[in-house]
């Protein structure tokens, strides 16, 4: 056996026995489930305006977009779905990426060079980590939520530049960041507030609009915001949101915008006409905010900002033996475990959908409530 069969063998074994090992599965071949445990938040990509414009864009334009947006990727789908975004949530430009997951590589890989300071919550998402990394910037990382740490972190930098890195809903406790005060903190150090908009759009703010929204910093200059089209919008691909010489800086420096195919046809379509649909029916957002409430009362916790709420394990045998038990009686749910959590700690992770209805909603309280009853007493 070679070193490196020996060392996978290795970490596998560890993995087990830590009960950490995951697994894939075809979930459309799996027995028929209550989906708790996804991030179509509005059940917008079974939508049939939707499903029917991915259609629709995939015979006009072709399977993908052929290159790089800069080469001959950048297709006219690609500009109205930007400017779909810009007036759904008042940011006065957006760039659309492959993956939300490039999006946060390129915003915050981009803008950081080896003369800025990013301060990054404790939360943020691994795109947001792995950006990081990715840079030659001093990275301090402060407690979450906390804009005292925030504040004197950037009251004390020595570099010319700084970024403030959160997520506005984060996706582990389903939690919402200090947008405004963290925004005051920013325009008071001369620093940049990069906040991930992904579990808010089409969830929080009026109609969806974001919490930035929400908070009145989609025009200010020292804000700029990252998205992703696979959860309310039910597609696929990311998007930055920003000023126009944010947008130039990231298409001139961006590498995974520069050195990536533009985003597939499909996904651009049909993240189109979902937010065309989150626009013309704001009840859905409601709606979705009202299971994700009825689920935290059954579940015991405090309700979410959004669609995703989080129920605190004993550990991570004991997370996973419960989405087994859920899926038993019909329900899917997820559930984090270390290292995916920022705290280590083992969690069930639910997300309420705004297309299940009254039953469904009941026949998962009934789930829930019993099996959580069992295992936490």
């Amino acid at each position: 056996m070679s070193s490196y069969e020996t060392w996978l063998a290795t970490q596998a074994a560890e993995r087990e026995a830590a009960g950490l090992t995951r697994r894939l599965f075809a979930s459309d071949t799996a027995p028929p489930t209550l989906d708790l445990a996804g991030n179509d938040y509005l059940g917008l990509s079974r939508d049939s305006r939707v499903v029917a414009a991915a259609v629709a864009a995939a015979n006009a334009y072709g399977a993908g977009a052929g290159a790089s947006r800069l080469v001959t990727g950048t297709l006219s789908l690609h500009d109205q779905l930007e400017h779909a975004l810009t007036e759904f949530t008042g940011f006065p430009t957006a760039l659309v990426f492959s993956t939300g997951y490039h999006a946060n590589l390129s915003v915050v890989s981009a803008l950081a060079d080896a003369d800025t300071l990013i301060v990054s919550d404790a939360h943020v998402h691994a795109s947001m980590i792995d950006a990081c990394r990715l840079t030659k910037a001093q990275v301090a990382v402060v407690p979450h939520n906390d804009v005292a740490a925030v504040s004197n972190v950037l009251s004390t930098r020595t570099r010319a530049r700084a970024l403030v890195l959160v997520e506005t809903i984060y996706s582990v406790l389903g939690d919402a960041a200090p947008v405004a005060e963290l925004a005051e903190a920013c325009e008071r150090y001369d620093a940049i507030l990069v906040a991930d908009e992904a579990h808010a759009l089409g969830v929080a703010g009026a109609g969806g609009r974001g919490l930035l929204h929400a908070a009145g910093l989609s025009a200010r200059p020292e804000v700029v915001a990252s998205l992703t089209l696979s959860k309310s919008l039910g597609a696929q691909g990311g998007a930055v949101l920003g000023s126009a010489a944010v947008r130039e800086h990231l298409v001139n420096r961006a590498r995974p915008f520069i050195y990536d195919t533009g985003l597939a046809p499909a996904a651009t379509g049909g993240a189109l006409a979902a937010l065309g649909v989150i626009r013309d029916e704001p009840a859905r957002v409601a709606r979705v905010n009202e299971i994700a409430a009825t689920l935290a009362a059954v579940c015991r916790v405090e309700r979410p900002a959004g669609a995703v709420l989080a129920v605190p394990m004993p550990g991570p045998r004991e997370a996973v033996a419960a989405v087994e038990a859920a899926a038993a009686q019909g329900v899917r749910i997820g559930c984090f475990r270390p290292p995916s959590t920022p705290d280590g700690v083992s969690r069930l992770r639910l997300t309420a959908h705004a297309h299940l209805s009254d039953e469904d909603v009941a026949m998962a309280a009934k789930v829930l409530g019993d099996l959580l009853g069992d295992l936490l007493g």
